[in-house]
């Protein structure tokens, strides 16, 4: 599985590349701290999947990695996406990394 790490993250961004950023936590996660981008949580994959573009680089995120993961896995084994980026360490990962004044939990 690719990786992106927050500081490539924050590089890539700052660059303007196009790339897209799917947070794959909860609702209520999302409204601590996010990157912004599209929420699309992990039980909603199989019905929001076309939410996620195949034409640019993705990258998933969630608090430490884990779900990112998952999420990838699914996509990639079930549904033949091959542009996904996990960001390592999720979120909080950003947090501790690039951003110390985004809130943690």
């Amino acid at each position: 599985m690719d990786e992106i790490t927050a500081t490539e993250l924050k590089e890539r961004l700052a660059r303007n590349n196009k790339i897209q950023l799917v947070d794959v936590r909860e609702p209520s996660e999302f409204e601590i701290c996010n990157l912004g981008g599209e929420l699309i949580p992990m039980g909603e994959l199989p019905k929001q999947a076309s939410r996620i573009r195949r034409d640019i680089p993705v990258v998933v995120i969630c608090h430490h990695g884990f779900r990112s993961a998952q999420a990838i896995n699914y996509l990639n084994q079930r549904l033949g996406y091959d542009n996904l980026l996990n960001l390592k360490g999720g979120i909080h990962a950003w947090a501790t990394q690039v951003d110390p004044d985004m809130a943690v939990y």
